[in-house]
């Protein structure tokens, strides 16, 4: 079997990660077919949306330490952070397409930390995430220490990733690590549902504020501001626009294209 996953319906790209017996951990495959995967649906007009979960009991254990521990496997660390970790992320981020992570199981190291840079956090009841580094003598990768202080406070986050705390779905809802925890029965309805409600939104508006959002993490308030300024008339010039418009005024729902 693959170790990705994809089925496209309706609008909605379903990307599931596919080491079960792994607990999904990452192993070089893995990372560089999920890059080929979000580069495929970032070119796919079909895909509006992309749900990001995983196989099994776990949503991602984070790097699969057998092939780091192996002399013939180990591609060292280095070329697991400027490879596989760190262009996985910035895909995520500049994919102009809202991103779902509907988290199953654990998620664990990277695989935490990968479902943090995500537009949209969703779990099941069952989940729980771990900053799992400190416990063998790492320090978080995968841009967790630049989402999780942003997420939830500098103290808190120092704390979690220094202790390695467990931390369960309804705890994280609570702290503002993700957006809402379902009911496991529910779960893979509720996902679906999310998603194929943002597959039918304006994509293209929906683009331009992660790009907003984005830049929010590193502009000044006047550069904020006039950014805000450009991306509205580009969102103004968009076909979604025009539809909205002209639903309002005829008081019926809007069908929006991704245009």
């Amino acid at each position: 079997m693959p170790s990705i996953l994809i089925d496209i319906e309706k609008g909605v790209a379903k990307i599931t990660l596919n080491r079960p017996e792994t607990f999904n951990s990452f192993n070089r495959e893995m990372a560089l077919l999920l890059q080929k995967t979000l580069d495929d649906c970032a070119i796919n007009d079909e895909v509006r949306a992309i749900i990001l979960t995983g196989n099994g009991k776990a949503f991602c254990a984070g790097q699969d330490l057998n092939e780091v521990t192996s002399p013939e496997l180990n591609p060292g660390f280095r070329k697991i952070l400027e490879e596989h970790y760190n262009p996985i992320v910035e895909r995520i981020r500049l994919i102009e397409k809202p991103i779902i992570a509907a988290i199953n199981g654990v998620a664990a190291g990277a695989g935490a930390n990968i479902a943090l840079a995500c537009d949209i956090v969703v779990a099941t009841e069952a989940a729980s995430f771990i900053q799992a580094f400190s416990k063998i003598g790492l320090i978080p990768d995968s841009a967790g220490t630049f989402f999780l202080p942003r997420l939830i406070g500098f103290q808190k986050a120092s704390a979690l990733m220094m202790l390695g705390d467990k931390v369960s779905a309804k705890e994280a809802e609570q702290l503002g690590m993700l957006y809402k925890v379902f009911a496991a029965e529910t779960f893979e309805e509720e996902v679906l549902k999310l998603a194929s409600k943002v597959a039918q939104m304006p994509t293209k508006a929906l683009g331009l504020t992660k790009r907003l959002l984005n830049k929010s993490m590193v502009n000044n308030l006047d550069e904020q501001l006039a950014m805000e300024s450009d991306l509205q008339i580009e969102a103004a010039e968009s076909d979604d626009y025009a539809e909205g418009v002209n639903a309002f005024i005829e008081k019926r729902k809007p069908e929006f294209k991704g245009k």
